[in-house]
């Protein structure tokens, strides 16, 4: 069924960093509006961001303050794009001014994912033997690996997916973390070793999910993005932003959630963590999703009265603050 918003002889223009993910992403939203609004020609404009350009630096070192979405965001208020497709996880939580957060997508599995080495093909996570290498790139994914697997070696890890399993492959590493989805939206489900519990590590803010940003006041792009938009997914993410922006952090910081809606009743989880994993932190609250963005807030308070305020000091003079 079409959408009845006047549409016609209507250029739509759609922002995206070059990324083979980012551009599978783009692409399904485009497809997906082009079947609501046949009379709209929606264009792609491809982009380079600072994180696909500096690859020889952990991510931590260089600041994550709009790393990945900077120059979409410059894009839009330059009037050379309509709107720009994120992963949500990579969005920071707040947004340039003339900017906002239009929809958000149906989420797919949000956890993260094992991949190993045909040689460790009877391994999982928790039976790698001491000195095992594991890459990840997060400091999320890593402050909880170490906290859970302190036998364990951890090296950073760079690049898109292809380029992250070719050096696993090479024997630089014995496994290395990824996020289900992305491999999931690359058709890479057999390079999920295994499907990493919540209660090893919680995952990002936002990820599983795609979030579309676009100007304030183009009701006319609000509409049609609006076709997109999934409640449940938007609920949950409203409330893991929420938390994330009232502790301050960036998508750089060791903060996990977890969240889930029954009965219209939200579940948030929650987790901070030292660097070193020595020390972490959870907690959950539950509420109407109605109250999303309260429940993160309220959850964050309760975690800096556990001492997450004085870990997260910490990070911050030693990565700096996003």
């Amino acid at each position: 069924m079409t959408s009845t918003i006047e549409t016609s002889k209507r250029t739509v223009r759609i922002g995206t960093r070059k990324s083979q993910l980012a551009l599978v992403q783009t692409y399904w939203v485009k497809a997906e509006l082009e079947k609501h609004f046949p009379n709209i020609e929606f264009e792609v404009e491809k982009m380079s961001t600072q994180g696909d350009k500096i690859l020889d630096v952990p991510l931590a070192k260089i600041g994550d303050k709009g790393l990945f979405t900077k120059e979409l965001e410059v894009g839009m208020l330059n009037n050379q794009t309509d709107f720009a497709v994120h992963s949500l996880k990579d969005l920071p939580t707040n947004l340039p001014e003339g900017l906002m957060l239009g929809c958000v997508t149906k989420r797919v599995d949000p956890a993260d994912a094992l991949a190993v080495n045909s040689k460790h093909k009877d391994q999982k996570i928790e039976t790698f033997p001491p000195g095992s290498v594991i890459g990840t790139s997060s400091l999320r994914r890593l402050a909880q690996l170490r906290h859970n697997f302190p036998h364990l070696e951890f090296k950073d890890i760079r690049g898109n997916v292809n380029t992250r399993l070719a050096k696993l492959d090479a024997g630089e590493y014995d496994g290395i973390i990824l996020a289900v989805a992305g491999l999931q939206r690359l058709d890479m489900n057999d390079r999920i070793h295994q499907i990493i519990s919540p209660e090893i590590s919680l995952h990002a803010v936002g990820q599983g999910a795609l979030g579309i940003e676009c100007r304030e006041g183009d009701e006319e792009i609000l509409k049609i993005l609006k076709v997109l938009e999934d409640p449940d997914s938007c609920d949950r993410t409203l409330a893991e932003r929420s938390f994330l922006r009232e502790l301050e952090g960036g998508c750089q910081v060791p903060i996990g959630v977890n969240t889930s809606i029954e009965n219209d009743i939200l579940t948030l989880k929650g987790m901070v963590a030292s660097l070193d994993g020595l020390q972490l932190i959870k907690d959950t609250v539950s509420g109407n999703r109605k109250d999303s963005e309260q429940l993160g807030q309220d959850l964050a308070s309760r975690l800096r009265e556990q001492g997450a305020g004085d870990i997260l000091a910490e990070i911050f003079a030693q990565v700096g603050r996003s």
